[in-house]
């Protein structure tokens, strides 16, 4: 088994479901809120989607460790950017910034072994964007939709039957939602509730819990 197939093995095996999908209005992500130890619930309550920056946010999925120190470096890295260049950096841009640091994190002398991922998603000024980011470091663009996870042969299958170009938001987060439960009811590693988030040019917006569970009344 070669290094790149034991990476994606190990990455369907992390709990957790997380997608990604482009509306015609922006992007939406979301993600389950359960952490788990193999059979151990760890956490009940993870925020899985994590800000970058006011338009560019990302889903995470792999070592807990790993995740945060990434998130934090990145964060770091395109707020220095942003200062030194006056421009706000490109959702292209975080995207290869998330898998260089990703790449660099697997190749790393380590006893064990780093495994991380992250679906970046966000809106700059040429347009909307989605790229999934792997544990070996790769980027690729999606111009539909994408999913990591346990959980995400359950999603896929919802994602696929459903999905259209000219989806709206609130149409994409009542797909999200749809595929995220398809997960919860199956895939015994996702669980602890549905974050969902929207991002446009006006910002990032979430969905909170509440509104999840009364069906979803977004204006």
């Amino acid at each position: 088994m070669s290094v790149n197939d034991e990476l994606k093995g190990q990455l369907i095996k992390t709990g957790t479901t997380t997608i990604g999908i482009v509306c015609k209005d922006g992007i939406v992500l979301a993600a389950d809120k359960q952490a788990t130890a193999d059979y151990f619930v760890a956490h009940s309550r993870v925020d899985k989607i994590v800000p970058i920056t006011k338009n560019i946010a990302v889903t995470t999925a792999g070592l807990v460790s790993d995740i945060q120190l990434i998130c934090k470096l990145t964060r770091a890295e395109l707020k220095l950017k942003t200062i030194r260049t006056k421009q706000e950096p490109t959702v292209k841009e975080a995207a290869n910034l998330f898998s260089t640091v990703l790449y660099h994190n697997i190749r790393k002398f380590s006893p064990i072994m780093g495994i991380a991922a992250f679906i970046v998603g966000g809106v700059d000024d040429n347009g909307h964007w989605l790229y999934d980011t792997a544990p070996d470091g790769a980027a690729l663009e999606y111009k539909d939709f994408v999913s990591t996870g346990s959980g995400s042969i359950l999603a896929y299958g919802v994602l696929e039957s459903e999905y259209n170009q000219d989806i709206t938001l609130k149409e994409g987060v009542k797909l999200a939602l749809k595929a995220i439960n398809s997960s919860l009811k199956r895939d015994v590693a996702t669980g602890g509730g549905v974050d969902v988030i929207t991002i446009t040019k006006e910002g990032i917006k979430k969905v909170f819990a509440e509104e999840v569970k009364s069906g979803l009344t977004l204006k």
